[in-house]
């Protein structure tokens, strides 16, 4: 069954059933389908080109847009409030937007109307009775449901197109491989701009006929609270805000008793957050994998094959190989690239075919750019990016490991590590480490804690203080900044 159908089946299969619930209301699926219609019909008076923009914080009306916009045929793009003006800017016109989807507050917090762009206020409209709509070109399996821009970590934001069938696909291969169905609840903050909130926190529950729990903003505390009152059976969070959940004091197992799965995705989840979390609440948190371009779930270690620092298998479906620099295919346990195909991998990239066709090889896989090995039993590592990679005296470091270290110091909140030109060695490591409330910061000692633990090569020359490290809006470190730190004679 399509994406859209099967979404649609499900609201109105139980209309009067809340499906989802959010920081302002609970949405029954009558609600969400008859603001959708609404919202269908504004688009059509007020939009002329095939993609329409959203512009909404993590909420039940993201999905009413979304229904609305495929319901017509036409292809969203969700907005990132977080990017810089400019940046923002460059999306509305790379993707021919006309008009957006959106709130006052949310025009706000992105510094005001963008010029050309027309604005379908929600908080303007009135949701009675149902409207007139066409319905007669609704999105198809091949059709570009959604083009997702990347955070921009070289250069500007690359539109990633998925299709319906990609998301729709990578909805199944999910549910299918965790049994996650109608008798399941989900709860998150991840924002639905991103690739992880729209797959896994937003359609997954629509189209399987399950609850979803939002909260537009990450406040531990709040988070936990929900738990309690909701009891989801799964939770899909970044490592960070994992982090910040096993640091809070006066909580407890029972908060997350409820819990069938923790999940974490967007970046590697640190041993010392896995650690920690599992101590404070007993529950193992459940590391996944993939990218904006494979809709974007790719692996997930499912509970019962628990393993760390491993992101389990392929989900059903996708083929998974690891590739030398040379082109050949590696056994098991050998370190390359890891690369894949499957009905969940996106179409390309927007108005950019020449990088869409150097991201696939001759064989039809895309290549992730992540440097990864799969063992005996196809359980996935991933070891770091390639282009994070570091050569020091001929030798592959790769960050997280040195970073996985740094972590374990009880002094560290959070580390990054990157290259530093040197003379002599060609790199050299440098740390930044963003420390623990009223913890003092010490480089001889974490110098010397490195030492204990990894090769003297891999031990960075230098460790510097960082208030807060630089994240992108969903948390990921972003090592361009550092880099910017670096002093030019260094």
């Amino acid at each position: 069954m399509e994406l859209l159908s099967s979404i649609r089946r499900n609201l109105l299969l139980r209309p009067f059933r809340g499906v989802v619930v959010d920081d302002s209301r609970t949405w029954r699926g009558i609600d969400l389908m008859v603001v959708a219609w609404h919202i269908a019909r504004a688009v059509e008076r007020q939009s002329r080109t095939q993609r329409i923009g959203i512009l909404l914080p993590t909420s039940g009306a993201f999905p009413a847009a979304a229904i609305a916009a495929w319901t017509i045929g036409r292809t969203i793009v969700p907005l990132n409030y977080l990017l810089s003006r400019s940046d923002l800017e460059y999306v509305v016109r790379d993707a021919a937007l006309d008009a957006v989807i959106t709130i006052g507050p949310m025009v706000d917090l992105v510094g005001g109307s963008i010029p050309g762009l027309a604005e379908i206020r929600l908080d303007q409209m009135k949701f009675t009775g149902i409207p007139p709509i066409r319905m007669t070109n609704p999105l198809r399996r091949d059709d570009v449901a959604v083009v997702l821009y990347t955070s921009g970590t070289s250069g500007r934001p690359k539109g990633v197109m998925l299709t319906s069938g990609n998301i729709g696909a990578n909805v199944r291969q999910a549910a299918e491989w965790v049994d996650f169905g109608a008798q399941d609840s989900i709860l998150g903050v991840l924002p639905q701009f991103h690739s992880f909130g729209l797959t896994v926190l937003t359609m997954l529950p629509l189209a399987t006929g399950a609850r979803a729990f939002y909260t537009a903003r990450f406040i531990p505390r709040k988070l936990v609270e929900l738990a309690r009152k909701h009891k989801p059976t799964a939770i899909v969070a970044i490592p960070s805000m994992y982090n910040a959940l096993r640091l809070l004091k006066d909580v407890s197992p029972a908060d997350f008793a409820s819990l069938r799965f923790a999940v974490s995705g967007g970046e590697p989840l640190p041993e010392v957050v896995s650690d920690g979390f599992l101590e404070k609440f007993g529950i193992e948190i459940n590391e996944g994998y993939g990218l904006t371009e494979t809709a974007p779930v790719t692996n997930w270690c499912r509970p019962a094959e628990q393993r760390r620092k491993c992101v389990g298998k392929a989900l059903p479906g996708i083929e998974q190989r690891i590739v030398a620099p040379d082109g050949r295919v590696l056994g098991p346990n050998e370190d390359g690239e890891v690369r894949m195909r499957g009905p969940n991998v996106m179409k390309g990239y927007l108005n950019l075919p020449e990088e869409t066709a150097a991201v696939f090889d001759e064989h039809g896989f895309f290549k992730t750019g992540d440097m990864g090995r799969l063992d005996e039993n196809g359980m996935l590592s991933i070891t770091g990016r390639i282009k994070e990679m570091l050569i020091i005296g001929g030798e592959n470091v790769f960050p997280r490991e040195i970073e996985e270290v740094l972590n374990r110091h009880e002094s560290v909140k959070d580390s990054a590590v990157i290259g530093m030109q040197d003379g002599m060695r060609g790199e050299v490591a440098l740390a930044f480490v963003e420390l623990k409330e009223g913890a003092i910061f010490d480089e001889a000692a974490l110098k010397s804690f490195c030492r204990e633990h990894i090769a003297g090569f891999k031990v960075p020359r230098d460790i510097r203080l960082q208030k807060e490290l630089p994240r992108n809006p969903t948390g990921k470190i972003m090592r361009r900044k550092l880099s910017a730190e670096i002093p030019s004679d260094k």
